[in-house]
């Protein structure tokens, strides 16, 4: 009779940086690897941020997605084959008067907008709604 050995759980992909990489690095690395019209939008999207919030906190989760935080999650960046889609933790509860949203609204706390290649951004909107987004958090941590 043989018995067979079973064989050991694959590994799972680790949510923190890896050997040692901060999450910034990670992120430079992520836009990096793109190489096209995505990593550049990530990168122009991660820069409106930090100009419209320069204390964001910029951290690297599950299996390799940019987030940024503030007092709490104010947005993840992921990159698909035709969009770089940005989700707000707590879109619902954000004004959006320039109707930047326009994916994952049918829930009740999350919001998200797609950037396709060529999209132009409207920075002073967008700015608006991380502000908002952090004025959000900020708000809740105070209580």
């Amino acid at each position: 009779m043989t018995v067979k050995k079973k064989s050991a759980p694959a590994k799972k992909k680790s949510a923190a940086p890896s050997a040692g990489k901060s999450a910034s690095a990670e992120i430079d690395a992520r836009i990096k690897s793109l190489g096209d019209w995505r990593g550049e939008m990530l990168a122009r999207l991660r820069g409106l941020i930090k100009e419209a919030d320069p204390d964001v906190v910029e951290t690297w989760k599950w299996r390799g997605v940019p987030v940024w935080e503030h007092d709490g999650m104010i947005c993840t960046g992921e990159t698909y084959k035709a969009v770089v889609k940005l989700t707000f933790a707590k879109g619902a509860a954000l004004k959006d008067p320039a109707g930047l949203f326009n994916s994952s609204l049918e829930g009740n706390t999350r919001r998200a907008i797609d950037f396709r290649e060529g999209e132009k951004i409207n920075e002073k909107a967008f700015k608006a709604l991380i502000r908002a987004a952090v004025t959000l958090n900020t708000s809740k941590a105070k209580k």
